[in-house]
């Protein structure tokens, strides 16, 4: 014998499939929804990042130097015994009709008083250096100003060195015989970054024609 279910539980049932099948869609909508605002997220954290290398890049190449898109003419390399590092770190090429104008090596002092120092170190064509940037430390604010962005006349101090100027010898600071000032009672942190920037002249030097021929890792 075959029992028909009430009318009013019939009822039930459809209204709670619908009730199933609408929430079910305001989840899907909602996982929809985030999903987009995330991937704007990202693509804007992304552009501003870009932005903030870009200029940082153009304080130590002066865009009216070359003629192409540092951020999308650039490559990935591992050197840790002188990048600092063992992970991959990136080089930016600047060149003028073609021709090598620069890199920008980002590099790391592993040494720092407060732990790793990274670092973007603007060497010339020539092999000499037009600058150097300190991009991410956690050196303590007294410190850190030193070399932040905004007071950064200890780190200018590299502009127009060399491996040869001042000799290899006297890459270090003066408290171990060398050519360069440490901070008013601080000699570790200095001490580290100075040996950094020399490292990445080395890389240079002995890289050079690779550096400027390898093929452009082209930004996201």
């Amino acid at each position: 014998m075959v029992t028909r279910a009430d009318p009013s539980e019939r009822s039930s049932r459809r209204s709670m499939v619908r009730n199933v099948v609408a929430l079910a869609g305001i989840a899907i909508a909602m996982a929809a929804g985030l999903a987009a605002v995330d991937s704007m997220t990202r693509d804007r954290i992304r552009h501003n990042q870009q932005a903030w290398l870009l200029q940082r890049l153009d304080a130590l190449v002066p865009p009216a130097a070359h003629d192409n898109d540092l951020l999308d003419d650039a490559v990935t390399v591992v050197a840790p015994d002188l990048l600092g590092t063992g992970d991959p770190v990136a080089v930016y090429r600047a060149r003028l009709a073609g021709q090598p104008v620069a890199v920008v090596v980002q590099t790391v002092a592993p040494n720092g008083y407060r732990g790793p120092i990274d670092l973007l170190v603007a060497i010339a064509a020539d092999g000499s250096l037009l600058g150097v940037q300190v991009i991410r430390h956690n050196e303590t604010p007294g410190l850190g100003d030193a070399f932040e962005h905004d007071h950064g006349a200890w780190l200018g101090r590299f502009r127009g060195k060399s491996l040869d100027h001042p000799p290899q010898q006297r890459w270090t600071v003066r408290k171990d015989g060398g050519e360069f000032d440490a901070f008013t009672g601080a000699t570790i942190t200095p001490r580290a970054i100075v040996r950094s920037v020399r490292y990445a002249l080395e890389y240079y030097r002995a890289n050079r024609r690779q550096l400027f021929e390898m093929p452009a890792m082209h930004a996201e």
